[in-house]
């Protein structure tokens, strides 16, 4: 069977940076999108190279090449456009200069550290997905140190409130006090994983950095700061082809 032409109407609009894929599916619900000066109401409509995309009537932007960030991220912010609560995002306190970003997975409020930001969708949707092998890697700072057994335990995987989680490896690094700081990698990353089965066996959490998200560290990047991630990196790390990774930016 020929499978169709063009891809999903989400997928185009989250690709050109103008919003995610959850998003478009709303929008499409409330009639803003139109397709060669029809509205349409399915999510799934397909769309080509040569279609006109309009949302509330202003032609979308041709995709973007994409792009992609290392953020370090502070506590005591979320990872979202908006907070019922009031709290401050981390939208509201990145660069004026980015375009229109989305996060690969998240940090929750209380932690910080390495957080991946892009302006393609698609990649953003890959990337987060435990298939791609990559390791999450954190440094934590725990109330007690886990005993050899406790460290067992995580490495054959471990099920939380009917929660199961995978394997997960963790060392000593070192012990003061009632403190310890601890080295967990996984490649899950469920949310709020390592406060879940750290707390589970006894151990709360009061500090968790993420150092890296697969091949891309924190390094030396400063708390707040941003940095782009090099093309000849994107293509080597992500596969991406040449045509995808040296399209032009968008004005």
């Amino acid at each position: 069977m020929t499978e169709p032409a063009g891809e999903r109407i989400a997928k185009r609009l989250s690709r050109a940076g103008v919003c995610s894929r959850r998003e478009a599916e709303r929008w499409v619900a409330a009639g803003r999108i139109s397709i060669n000066g029809k509205k349409i109401s399915e999510p799934g409509t397909l769309v080509t190279e040569e279609s006109d995309i309009r949302v509330d009537g202003k032609p979308i932007a041709t995709p973007q090449a994409t792009r992609l960030w290392r953020y370090h991220k502070p506590s005591s912010l979320i990872c979202s456009n908006g907070d019922p609560r009031g709290r401050p995002t981390i939208f509201e306190r990145l660069p004026a200069h980015l375009p229109r970003v989305m996060t690969i997975g998240r940090l929750d409020f209380d932690s910080e550290g390495l957080l991946l930001l892009t302006n393609d969708g698609g990649i953003a949707r890959r990337l987060e997905l435990p298939d791609t092998g990559w390791i999450r890697r954190y440094r934590v700072r725990m109330f007690g140190a886990p005993t050899d057994k406790d460290i067992a335990k995580l490495a054959n995987g471990i099920t939380v409130d009917g929660v199961r989680y995978g394997s997960i490896e963790a060392k000593i690094d070192s012990a003061k006090g009632s403190n310890a700081w601890v080295t967990v990698s996984l490649s899950e990353g469920k949310n709020r994983e390592v406060r879940h089965v750290f707390e589970h066996l006894g151990y709360p959490i009061n500090r968790l950095i993420r150092t890296a998200y697969g091949p891309f560290q924190l390094g030396k990047l400063e708390r707040g700061g941003v940095d782009e991630v090099p093309r000849r990196v994107l293509k080597d790390q992500l596969g991406l082809e040449s045509s995808n990774a040296h399209r032009g930016r968008q004005a």
